[in-house]
Formats: structure tokens, sequence, C-alpha cells
């Protein structure tokens, strides 16, 4: 548990690293990663196992706000599931969450705001997202969770948080690196 620490990386490209600031998962309070967004532009977390890995995306939810995008960004069976299902959590959704790969988009309207999540593993053109309605969610009343989001990058909103789940087997089989950054298309 040791390893679980928030770092900070100043200006979102690491390169800073006498501002490193470490912090245990369990210490981030109610509006902390909205600060730390504004302030550093991005940041990273190293949990240490799936009950880790979900309560950050839990955290991440009880902040979010309707019309917000984020991207998930990872291997195959990196944790994206797993991080999803404690983003529905906090949103106060109670079914059960998995991972829309062949419908690709699945709704859920039983939280505090409606939550849209995206597996765009198997799109084969962007096409099939205006198919889909893709618009109606990203600029709509509810939050969206995109996986495989590098996939669609022409169509995300100018503005959106990318989470990018890293694996180091050296580090653990249960060890990830979750970056958090605030992204503006230009």
């Amino acid at each position: 548990m040791e390893r679980n620490r928030i770092r900070n990386r100043k200006n979102g490209i690491g390169k800073n690293r006498k501002h490193e600031k470490s912090m245990k998962i369990e210490e981030l309070e109610t509006g902390k990663i909205e600060t730390l967004l504004q302030e550093q532009g991005s940041f990273f977390v190293e949990t240490d196992s799936a009950e880790e890995t979900a309560l950050l995306g839990q955290k991440l939810a009880e902040e979010s706000r309707p019309g917000q995008v984020y991207t998930l960004i990872g291997d195959l069976g990196v944790g994206k599931t797993v991080f999803t299902q404690g983003f529905a959590r906090g949103l106060g959704i109670t079914e059960p969450v998995s991972s829309p790969t062949f419908t690709i988009v699945q709704i859920y309207e039983g939280g505090r705001m409606p939550f849209y999540h995206f597996d765009v593993y198997r799109i084969g053109d962007v096409e099939e997202m205006e198919e889909i309605g893709y618009e109606d969610c990203f600029y709509g009343e509810g939050v969206t969770l995109v996986e495989w989001a590098n996939l669609i990058e022409e169509i995300l909103p100018e503005r959106y948080r990318r989470i990018t789940l890293e694996k180091n087997l050296e580090k653990g089989f249960d060890y990830r690196k979750i970056t958090i950054e605030e992204m503006r298309q230009q």
C-alpha cells in the first residue's frame, strides 16, 4: 500500500520532478481532483489493487459535472472496466456495469445524472459514432466516459479529461499507474 500515491506533474509533462507531491488515494478529499487538475494540468495515481483502481474512478465521478467527457486509454486487461465500475458507483448507479463492447454505448440513468459509457474498440469508422448519436451524449445533461477514445480523437470535444491506465509487472500484478490529464484540443 505504500506505493499507493498521487504524484503531481507540473505542466502536465512530468519533467519538473522537484515539484512532485505524493499523497495516498484515501487522502483525496472532495474537490481535490478538480484542484489538482486546475493547478497542475495533470497528475497520476499508483494503485495496488482493483479496489483502489475502482476507488479512484468513484472519487473522480463524485466530482464530475454534466457535460464532462472522460476518455480511457489503456491496453486490454489494464483495468478500464474496473475503473468504470467505480466511476458508476461514484455517480450513484447501483446496477451492474460492464463494457459495452458490442453495443458501443450503454446509458445508465439511475444515478445523480445520466452516465454514457462508450467502448469504441470495435468502431470501424468515426461515422458510426454519428449514427449512434454521440453528440447527444457528449454535449448532453450527463457525463460521458469513452474507452479506447484514441480511436475517435477527431470527434472529441474541445475540452475533455484523458485517463491513461498502465501496468508495470515489475511492481506487481495488480499495480496500475493512472494518469489524469486536462486536455484542450486546438
